[in-house]
């Protein structure tokens, strides 16, 4: 078995080492020269449209509104990466591993726009009725390489199956109640399983209206937990911020149970779990995009590109801050365990801290699994037609069920091995559709321009 772990960490340096980094961030980076700061110029917009509704978006294409689309995107997005692997960044690369997630999450910005126009001009209507696309329809579609859009759907089910859309976010929520309130493992196991029968099988609909729910509540009770952390240590914040600057580029000294970071580290674990909060330029977010209800695939764009914004900016850095003010990453601590002492030392009464921690830990790990089962379903129905939806969704609650009882180690490395494996083809088809996107970019905001002209 050590052999067998060895060969797979072999794998996952390789996969996950410079080469992708350099292309997630450099993808985002072209994009942003390309767009004219589109993440930057645009946000308010952006903004704007997410809580507003689209002009006759009752007569739109689309399953679900924007807004609902958005929050299953965040749903499979929000999840342990914020809890967790924040403070496994921090406690790797040390508190410079902040700045460098910030960088990955502004060139992501970019990135995400883009997958969410994509997503939105190149989906079809299944035999069931139901938008479908993403990037396997984009790559096949827009770029004409179909065995490339089999690959990407084809490591987008190994992600939702066997990884971080069911055994890791399953094995989180049943370990967190078991260490936090003593439940048995097995009755948490069996409340979400049949929780997640009972969202996943009405399809993308009711998933959307979950999340729509859960996600904005989760997302704002974190965030109202570590203001007040925040707030009461305001003193110690700018000391913060300037370590995190200061530990970008220098390495970071030994202390405590912390064994001193490089600025190698800092940017690999910065970049990779940047990344892998918001998922820009892995193509799983454009799959519920493309299920909104929108005439336009810019104005999803720009919906889609708030994701990271909030994933990132905001609920990211939000964790970070509270770990680096509460020195919790320097104390030897591993994991989930980094965050909750952060969050019981800094809340007034550790109860409350342990309680935000390990609910938004169970209700985002939640989303996450019903967010990733509509990908996986996306992906199905693409290499096997409508008729492998109803199959899919029997193995994944199956798979729910069994994921508590199996051991992390060589899952999360086949996980995020599959994971970087869905970025190559979708970066492949965004960078090969770039001038279709900067074409209908500069269409939709020449028109709105004509338009305001006109006084409509």
């Amino acid at each position: 078995m050590e052999q067998v772990l060895k060969v797979f960490n072999q794998i996952y340096d390789f996969v996950w080492g410079p080469p992708l980094l350099i292309l997630l961030v450099g993808t985002g980076a072209y994009l942003t020269l390309r767009l004219g700061l589109i993440q930057v110029l645009k946000l308010p917009l952006a903004l704007k449209y997410l809580f507003s509704k689209e002009q006759e978006v009752n007569k739109a294409e689309g399953d679900v509104s924007s807004f609902a689309a958005l929050c299953t995107a965040l749903a499979a997005t929000i999840g342990t990466g914020n809890i967790v692997g924040v403070a496994t960044a921090i406690k790797i690369g040390g508190p410079g591993a902040l700045f460098w997630m910030w960088l990955a999450a502004f060139f992501g910005m970019a990135t995400k726009y883009s997958e969410g126009l994509l997503a939105v001009k190149y989906r079809i209507v299944d035999e069931n009725g139901q938008m479908s696309g993403g990037p396997m329809y984009y790559i096949e579609r827009g770029l004409g390489i179909k065995w490339l859009a089999r690959i990407f759907a084809f490591f987008g089910i190994c992600v939702a199956c066997f990884g971080i859309g069911s055994f890791a976010q399953i094995n989180s929520i049943t370990q967190a109640t078991n260490v936090a309130y003593h439940i048995p493992v097995w009755v948490s196991a069996t409340i979400i399983t049949i929780l997640v029968a009972l969202v996943t099988l009405n399809g993308i609909k009711t998933i959307s209206k979950v999340a729509e729910i859960i996600v904005p509540f989760m997302a704002a009770l974190y965030i109202l937990g570590a203001l007040i952390i925040l707030i009461v240590n305001i003193r110690l914040l700018p000391g913060a911020v300037e370590l995190v600057i200061k530990s970008a580029f220098t390495t970071t000294a030994a202390a405590g149970g912390f064994l001193g970071a490089t600025v190698k580290q800092a940017i690999q674990n910065g970049v990779a779990r940047g990344v892998f909060s918001n998922e820009s330029g892995l193509g799983s977010a454009p799959i519920a995009a493309a299920a909104a209800k929108t005439n336009s695939c810019v104005r999803q764009g720009l919906i889609s590109m708030t994701g990271t914004f909030i994933d990132t900016i905001i609920v990211c850095t939000m964790t970070g801050l509270v770990v680096i003010i509460t020195n919790s990453w320097n104390l030897g601590l591993e994991g989930a365990a980094v965050t909750n002492y952060a969050f019981s030392t800094g809340l007034p009464g550790a109860a409350i801290g342990k309680f935000i921690v390990t609910i938004g830990l169970v209700f985002f790990a939640f989303t996450t699994i019903i967010g990733w089962n509509y990908y996986g379903e996306r992906c199905t129905e693409y290499l096997f037609g409508v008729k492998g939806i109803k199959i899919y969704r029997l193995i994944f609650i199956v798979l729910i069920g069994i994921g508590a009882y199996i051991k992390l180690d060589l899952v999360w490395l086949i996980a995020d091995i599959a994971n970087a494996l869905m970025a190559f083809p979708n970066l492949i088809g965004i960078l090969g559709l770039s001038n279709v996107i900067i074409s209908e970019t500069k269409s939709y905001f020449s028109m709105n321009k004509e338009l305001r002209a006109n006084g409509n």
